[in-house]
């Protein structure tokens, strides 16, 4: 696998995260109650704002969420979760309604992010962690263990874009290179074009196989999309934002971890996560059935049951 290769295909793959859940119920308007959503909390982390959602009791799971999405992507999970753990959704950094401002020093790479992580949950001080993550913030979440395992009791992720581990499959090249060609590609084009919510579209459509997802979505998801445009737009034009991981780095993984896949997930982001569970000694792979890399919105019923399984195996 050729290093430039790599390297132009992976500031391509983040990826966003929504889902709209709401419930709604007819009374009589006398008794209409008007219930507010929880209040964000907010942390000063490495000189930038972070803010978070905070709610429920019990063991602390962290919850990171992937590109052009925020701590919304997790509402099938934060009511489910905070039964009986405290939940913590944080929103990285440039994601809505943290501060999204372009300057030369803003830094889109998942260094920045798991040094952003590590910060945050040695901040509050929770104990171990039980960290789930999905897509880029998966990635984030496996660097922070990586780098500071005393911080996380058990880990999840729902296939991180590790791109290097591509060297590693017979067709990684082959795999890669049609990423790049019909996604990445197509989507840099559009951002360059000052056309944000087309890029959008064009990085969604790819990442979950449905060229039309984004305009079948709801106002309320495109709007929770757009909101996070400049994270991705950041992302896809910076130059190598993601840290090369190989093999030897996960030999050295002692915390438990759970790998999660969609059964209709682009290959590209299968087979990285068939070669890291080769990888990291103390794993469980998960195939979500219907369900491409979306994963906890697209089947949120089993992806809450497969965690919540593996947390309490890993108490």
């Amino acid at each position: 696998m050729k290093t430039n290769l790599i390297s132009v295909i992976i500031i391509g793959m983040i990826l966003f995260t929504t889902h709209s859940c709401k419930n709604e119920s007819k009374v009589k308007p006398e008794k209409v109650v008007e219930v507010e959503p929880p209040k964000l909390k907010s942390m000063e982390v490495n000189d930038y704002i972070i803010n978070y959602l905070d709610i429920g009791k019990g063991e602390p799971v962290v919850f990171v969420h992937g590109g052009v999405g925020d701590y919304r992507t997790w509402e099938a999970q934060t009511e489910v979760f905070s039964k009986d753990y405290r939940v913590i959704a944080i929103s990285r950094r440039y994601a809505y309604p943290n501060k999204q401002e372009a300057t030369e020093t803003n830094d889109y790479s998942v260094t920045q992010h798991s040094k952003d992580l590590s910060h945050f949950l040695k901040t509050l001080d929770l104990g171990p962690v039980h960290l789930v993550g999905h897509s880029y913030g998966a990635y984030t979440s496996l660097m922070t263990t990586l780098e500071s395992p005393e911080l996380i009791k058990s880990l999840t992720l729902g296939e991180p874009p590790v791109m290097s581990f591509l060297q590693y499959t017979s067709d990684g090249e082959k795999i890669g290179n049609d990423f790049a060609m019909n996604v990445l590609i197509p989507s840099v084009q559009a951002f360059n074009s000052n056309n944000d919510e087309r890029a959008v579209e064009l990085f969604i459509g790819g990442v979950l196989t449905d060229s039309l997802y984004f305009s079948k979505a709801s106002d309320k998801e495109k709007n929770l999309m757009m909101d996070n445009a400049f994270g991705l737009k950041g992302v896809v034009l910076t130059e190598n934002p993601f840290p090369p991981l190989g093999c030897e780095d996960l030999k050295k993984l002692r915390t438990p971890t759970l790998l999660i896949k969609g059964d209709r997930s682009p290959k590209v982001l299968t087979a990285i996560t068939d070669e890291l569970a080769k990888c990291i000694d103390k794993n469980e792979l998960k195939i979500l059935s219907n369900s491409s890399h979306g994963l906890e919105y697209q089947n949120p019923e089993e992806f809450n049951r497969i965690v919540l399984e593996f947390i309490i195996t890993n108490k």
